[in-house]
């Protein structure tokens, strides 16, 4: 028997816009992780990946993604999605998301959609959806204490323990981390 393997994206989406007169007392690393409006929903989701993969691969590219594509948890609180999509078409997704550039609903806000984790199974995602969300309120709390930096991308982006293994995407796929001798050039 086959089974069918998968991938899993670990999604936030990150608010570029910042309104005006909202700085106040505010974190910048919080404006930037603002919770999502309540109106998206799992199926808006879907609805705008869907048709930004048919943009961008047109009819092969939607038709392969459509069986296969599913929001397994969204959390407006955190702006935090995990996508499922098959392992063959996840790079796919993976791209219509950096083209993304707005929420897939009315008069939806300028957002980035940042993958954050590629993993083989939902757990290890899971995992790294709370420690993330740690890390964050970590850095909230250090930056109203004036122990972090003013920078609030650098904070966004600071890492844990290993700080070169949190900025990295991580692949738990090994297959598709090995590279053939023939396409790496040193020129």
């Amino acid at each position: 028997m086959v089974r069918l393997k998968d991938r899993y994206l670990l999604v936030n989406i990150v608010y570029a816009d910042i309104p005006p007169g909202q700085k106040g007392p505010v974190p910048d690393l919080l404006l930037y992780n603002q919770p999502t409006i309540g109106e998206l929903r799992p199926q808006t989701i879907l609805k705008g990946i869907r048709s930004q993969v048919n943009a961008l691969f047109g009819d092969c590219g939607s038709g392969s993604v459509e069986r296969s594509l599913q929001v397994k948890y969204l959390s407006t609180a955190t702006s935090t999605f995990i996508l499922r999509i098959s392992r063959a078409h996840y790079r796919l997704v993976w791209a219509a998301l950096t083209f993304m550039d707005r929420l897939p609903v009315k008069d939806g806000r300028p957002c980035i959609f940042r993958v954050v984790r590629v993993s083989g199974t939902i757990r290890k995602v899971e995992e790294e959806a709370i420690r993330r969300a740690k890390l964050l309120v970590l850095a909230a709390k250090d930056e109203m204490a004036g122990k972090a930096s003013s920078d609030a991308l650098n904070a966004l982006f600071r890492g844990g323990k290993d700080s070169a293994r949190n900025l990295a995407l991580v692949n738990d796929d090994h297959d598709d981390a090995k590279i053939d001798e023939g396409e790496v050039s040193d020129g």
